[in-house]
This record gives C-alpha cells, sequence and structure tokens, in this order.
C-alpha cells in the first residue's frame, strides 16, 4: 500500500514538473513584482502638515519604509520611530480616547494629516495641538511629524 502511494506521488510531481515549464513557455515569462513577492508589510504614508509657522515644516511629504525613501526630510530617523513604536505594539495613529481626560492647554494651530499604509494596515487619521491628549499624540509620533 505504502509503495503504491508512493508511485502515484512520483509519478504526479512527474507529470506536473514536465507541464509546468510548457505552460510557462507558451505565454511568456510572469509580469513582476508577483502579488505573492509584495510586501504586505510596507508603510507607505502621505503627511501633509499645516499651520505650524515653520516654514521647513509644511507641505506634503511622502515616507516609504523599507527602505526608508520617499521626500520626509528625515525618512531613516522617522522609519526607525514607526519600527519602534511597532515593536512596542503601539499604534501611533489611534484617536485619543473619547473618555480620556487631557488638560486645557493650546500647543499651536499646527495640523497634520496622515494617509497611506503602516505596516499593511490602512491609515487615515489628522493631528492637532489643541489640548494635551493630542500635543503627546503629535509629540509621540516625532520624527515622523515635524518638532513644532
Amino acid at each position: 500500500m505504502l509503495r503504491r502511494l508512493a508511485l502515484t506521488a512520483v509519478a504526479s510531481l512527474a507529470a506536473l514538473s514536465a507541464a509546468a515549464p510548457a505552460a510557462t513557455a507558451a505565454t511568456g515569462p510572469l509580469p513582476l513584482p508577483l502579488p505573492l513577492l509584495q510586501d504586505d508589510t510596507a508603510t507607505r504614508l502621505t503627511i501633509t502638515v499645516s499651520d505650524s509657522g515653520i516654514a521647513e515644516a509644511e507641505g506634503t511629504f511622502e515616507l516609504r519604509c523599507g527602505p526608508a525613501g520617499g521626500s520626509h526630510p528625515v525618512a531613516r530617523q522617522a522609519c526607525d520611530r514607526l519600527d519602534e513604536l511597532a515593536g512596542a505594539g503601539a499604534d501611533p495613529f489611534a484617536p485619543v480616547p473619547k473618555d480620556a481626560l487631557c488638560t486645557q492647554q493650546f500647543g499651536s494651530p499646527a495640523t497634520a494629516r496622515v494617509t497611506g499604509t503602516w505596516h499593511g494596515r490602512s491609515v487615515d487619521t489628522a493631528f492637532a495641538r489643541t489640548n494635551g491628549c493630542e500635543i503627546s499624540r503629535w509629540n509621540n509620533l516625532r520624527p515622523v511629524l515635524p518638532n513644532v
């Protein structure tokens, strides 16, 4: 019984091995990148900062991680910070909880919007510096967000 099973497996493998090269030869090479080879943990973010009062911090920046790149002024440091937060199990893009007790202080009129993907997860969130919780949330994400 075991011998018959082994012979069947070998015969099936031989038939499939012979058929695969013939099938790919007729259609040509596969297009790249293959979906199976794409990195589903990639980080690609668009960061838009406004009303910061700092000309270098204003505008829209692209951030890619793995490897670090894009138009973000400190892409490597920003990617390192995002990796650090991910390693700690933190979600830097989570909103402040509705029941949070926040100090009533005003940090600045600066706002930021972050969209894209972080470790394969969709991100679309806004940041402000309107109270202590929001200031802390912004500061936790530096240098992804500017030091304002």
